[in-house]
């Protein structure tokens, strides 16, 4: 199986953990698995497959850190031509519309950018799930075994 580039856009610091402990779940299991902080458009284009782990700030927004790259992908359109990806997104329901807004948004970035997604997206509610890693990393196991 190809490497899997994971993507974290975090706030607090709970996207970024859940990032590398599915880092640690993926390489367990056999998957190379590189993560990224501050990621630039060419790290997207040389992935052999993606992974992104978004919580939603703000309005439903994407957090700082991942933000840049959002963009750029919007600006540029860098073609993903068929390659795999799969989303997490944290969120929590009592804010209503915006309610994993910054997941939604990339995922249905990636579809249009015409990447093949591994699955549909996965959200996490914080009103239902104090750990995240919880209800992530079986469906970890599951979607990379």
């Amino acid at each position: 199986m190809s490497g899997v580039s994971i993507f974290y856009g975090s706030v607090y610091g709970n996207a970024e953990q859940l990032a590398e402990d599915v880092k640690a779940e993926l390489e367990q299991l056999g998957v190379k698995a590189e993560l990224f902080d501050d990621p630039k458009l060419d790290d997207v284009q040389m992935a052999d497959e993606l992974l992104f782990i978004s919580s939603t700030t703000g309005q439903g927004d994407v957090p700082p850190n991942l933000e840049g790259l959002i963009l750029d992908m919007e600006s540029r359109f860098p073609l993903l031509d068929g390659r795999p990806f799969a989303v997490v997104a944290l969120g929590d329901s009592s804010y209503g519309e915006s309610y994993c807004g910054a997941g939604r948004h990339i995922y249905g970035l990636l579809e249009e950018l015409q990447g093949s997604p591994k699955t549909s997206l996965f959200e996490v509610d914080a009103c239902e799930t104090l750990e995240p890693q919880e209800e992530v990393l079986p469906w970890v196991k599951q979607l990379y075994s």
